[in-house]
């Protein structure tokens, strides 16, 4: 996947890079939360420190890469193209392809590539935490996609184990070996964001498109302006010219190679780094820090993974499940290793939680941030394509406090409100004591509040 990845960026003038290159001066494919997995770079060495030993290891994963949704493709993608080969009979130079061009009318499930993604994390989790056994607890929240990453990545664990996998007696129920949390309405689940009212059907459901209307106007105009003298008399909005750039990555990660779109040359790289700001104001402003109710999403998943790092119950009163999180056998706290499915929302609310981002300003809506201009943040960098967050706990000396580190997409992220080291470390009490805000529901009592 590395020489198909490569040829990506290279389409862009881009660079990839491997996990433990200083960010500074270089770049990773930018396509916001359609960025397929790629390493980013770490300025603290992500590999297990010299005198340290590895005692509990978590991941919080993100699916595979995807078909685009039911939603956005019947909503939006094929009309648009219905729109311009009805209303285009002479194309610009390069975009002669789309007098045929249908966009795919498979939706939702994990595309080939995003199944390989899966079986890779798999497999590297298992090399990282190898010396902590081969017995993985998994979840994963109830929708197709999320369950599929969970199946391909149990498949790479044990595979990098050399172990066979867990399963029962009826080898038919492929989820029998892992926690399936449903999706749906009434079900609390720290996974899939939905429980809040003021979150899902308030101002704050909202907060994600209106704050990155202006840097909207501000990148996309010249290019709507060229796609327009490109396609005449398609006419595109702003908002459908996203949804034209929105068919590079799509139409990228469809290909069993990975091989880039079409769709990808016809827009420079200052281009796609201009989408991929505008695809984390979305994020940051609807999920994350930037949304006043972002982070309070994150709350339950947060509580349960302090209950795993002390080995205590839960104490939560949001959106854990109090049914499972109860059971040692639906949520064990013994273990020293495990895996959660998620989607890229709620895991920016989980890193919101969190603080991950607290030393991140509020992104500026006129002019785009790289990155490294916003302290390590951006949708690419945070909730790409099978995007992970671990979590681990070391010791580092007999009679030493145990220790936590977090890595987003193996780049170290350094702890914040915890007196962390200089590898990014606090102890493990104080990395509690630091998630005051979790542990004390977040602003949980507003999610029902009338208005």
């Amino acid at each position: 996947m590395l020489v198909t990845l490569m040829a990506l960026v290279a389409v862009l003038g881009q660079k990839l890079l491997g996990p433990t290159t200083s960010s500074s001066a270089t770049r990773v494919l930018d396509w916001g939360q359609y960025t397929p997995f790629t390493p980013i770079p770490s300025e603290i060495p992500p590999s297990t420190p010299r005198g340290c030993r590895l005692t509990f290891g978590l991941i919080l994963s993100r699916h595979g890469a995807r078909y685009a949704t039911k939603g956005m493709a019947e909503g939006e993608y094929h009309p648009l193209f219905n729109k311009i080969r009805s209303s285009v009979s002479e194309f610009g130079r390069g975009f002669e392809f789309l007098r045929g061009f249908e966009p795919a009318s498979e939706t939702d499930r994990l595309t080939e590539l995003g199944m390989r993604e899966m079986v890779d994390s798999g497999r590297a989790f298992s090399r990282r935490y190898r010396r902590l056994g081969t017995d993985v607890f998994v979840r994963a929240s109830g929708s197709e996609r999320v369950v599929m990453s969970a199946r391909n990545f149990t498949s790479g664990f044990y595979d990098g184990t050399k172990m066979k996998r867990k399963t029962s007696e009826d080898d038919d129920d492929e989820d029998e070996d892992f926690i399936v949390i449903p999706e749906r309405e009434g079900f609390n689940n720290t996974l899939d964001h939905q429980g809040c009212t003021a979150f899902e059907e308030g101002p704050a459901a909202d907060l994600g498109s209106s704050m990155r209307m202006p840097w909207l106007r501000i990148w996309a105009t010249p290019i709507r302006e060229r796609l327009n003298r490109n396609l005449p008399g398609a006419n595109l909005s702003l908002v459908e010219t996203v949804y034209f750039m929105d068919q590079c990555p799509f139409n990228s990660v469809i290909d069993p190679d990975a091989e880039p779109s079409e769709f990808c040359g016809l827009f420079s790289p200052e281009e796609w780094r201009g989408y991929g700001y505008y695809q984390s104001l979305g994020k940051w402003y609807g999920y994350g820090n930037g949304n006043p109710l972002g982070p309070t999403q994150g709350v339950g998943y947060v509580n349960e993974l302090i209950a795993r790092l002390t080995g205590r119950p839960v104490q939560d009163h949001t959106t854990t499940n109090s049914t499972l999180d109860s059971d040692p056998k639906t949520f064990p706290l013994d273990r020293a290793l495990y895996a959660d499915f998620s989607h890229d929302n709620t895991m920016m609310s989980v890193y919101a939680a969190l603080g991950l981002y607290n030393a991140t300003a509020e992104l500026p809506l006129n002019r785009r941030l790289s990155p490294d201009e916003a302290d390590g943040y951006s949708a690419a960098w945070a909730v790409p394509f099978a995007g992970r967050m671990y979590v681990e706990k070391m010791t580092c000396g007999r009679g030493a406090d145990e220790l936590v580190r977090i890595l987003v997409n193996d780049r170290v992220v350094p702890l914040q409100g915890c007196g962390a080291d200089k590898l990014g470390r606090c102890s493990l009490t104080a990395f509690v004591d630091s998630l005051a805000f979790a542990r004390d529901g977040g602003r949980w009592g507003t999610c029902f509040a009338e208005t």
